[in-house]
């Protein structure tokens, strides 16, 4: 399986904003693995978006 793009490579794509709105359990959970690896919650949620997205189309990830 491809691995991550790099932040070098991520800091070159255009950024978009989303606004979600989570169940609070989700959310306390997020953001205690975010506190555990000392990361932001935004940084888990794109984390977890990527993986998803490699995870439904492997071939789109493969292309990149």
């Amino acid at each position: 399986m491809k691995q991550s793009k790099t932040t070098d490579e991520l800091d070159s794509q255009p950024i978009v904003r989303a606004s979600v709105s989570l169940p609070r359990g989700l959310h306390a959970e997020l953001e205690r693995i975010a506190r555990d690896k000392k990361v932001s919650l935004a940084w888990v949620i794109r984390d977890a978006a990527e993986k998803y997205v490699a995870d439904q189309w492997p071939l789109l990830a493969q292309s990149k």
